[in-house]
């Protein structure tokens, strides 16, 4: 079902999850905030409903300029009481990583843990930061302020070294949705994507030290996108995080580990 709540263009896996105990999906950078049908699966194996809001600019949500991380988990707060969750597993793919994080950090009675797949650290103020990203342009031109992110939009284009072949193989087929879901989100408009590249080069309003649930890093040691350099960041920044290093996986691939991070 797909509603505006709270001026978030929200889609959940059932009419009424009232006093269900929820999957929060994070989706990555760009996405639209449709539940993939992986994420779907996954969530009904354990038992648990979907939520998914598309974050400010993304999809039908209303924008807010200069928004930070946090700004958008406060945002998320009204959607889970309208709905009337019982409890989340917050659950961040890539862009989706920091918030998946806020959320635990702005609601710690209501989310019991979090997962992240291959989610960035907060922006260190160095180059250090972009190592081992092989296309790091958009965030380069984020540090340099919003007009400069947008003349980047201009001439931007996908770069497929980014992804290894295991990548390729999982948008080809479980994770195809995806890769469908990106395209749609590209079509919209750029301001999304935008605006969540100038907030993970800020401060992201939130101490990560302040994050009490239990975090389970889930990274593939082969991402070109966001490289483990970042999880083992948070690993040590967060207190009770446990880091998942996939040998064989990339930025996409590393998504088929959602089934046994949410058994673990």
């Amino acid at each position: 079902m797909q509603r505006i709540i709270a001026g978030l263009d929200v889609h959940t896996s059932h009419d009424d999850i009232a006093g269900r105990d929820v999957l929060l999906w994070h989706h990555g950078s760009p996405q639209t905030g449709a539940i993939l049908p992986p994420v779907q699966q996954a969530a009904d194996t354990r038992g648990l409903a979907v939520v998914s809001a598309a974050r400010p600019a993304y999809a039908g949500s209303l924008r807010r300029p200069g928004r930070t991380v946090a700004d958008v988990a406060e945002g998320i707060g009204p959607v889970l009481d309208e709905l009337g969750v019982a409890s989340v597993v917050s659950v961040g793919a890539s862009g989706g990583g920091p918030h998946a994080l806020a959320c635990a950090a702005a609601m710690p009675d209501l989310v019991r843990a979090v997962i992240t797949f291959a989610s960035p650290a907060p922006f260190t103020g160095d180059d250090d930061w972009f190592a081992g990203m092989q296309a790091p342009g958009g965030l380069h031109a984020a540090v340099e302020g919003e007009a400069a992110r947008r003349l980047f939009s201009e001439t931007d284009q996908f770069d497929p070294a980014q992804f290894v072949d295991a990548d390729l193989a999982a948008l080809e087929h479980e994770w195809a949705s995806l890769g469908a879901d990106a395209g749609a989100a590209g079509e919209i408009g750029p301001d999304g994507l935008i605006d969540d590249d100038l907030a993970f080069t800020r401060p992201w309003g939130f101490e990560l030290a302040k994050v009490t649930a239990s975090v389970l890093l889930v990274q593939g040691a082969r991402d070109r996108v966001i490289p483990p350099v970042h999880a083992r960041m948070l690993a040590v920044a967060l207190p009770h995080a446990t880091l998942d290093l996939r040998p064989d996986d990339g930025h996409v691939s590393v998504l088929r580990h959602l089934g046994a991070a949410l058994a673990r």
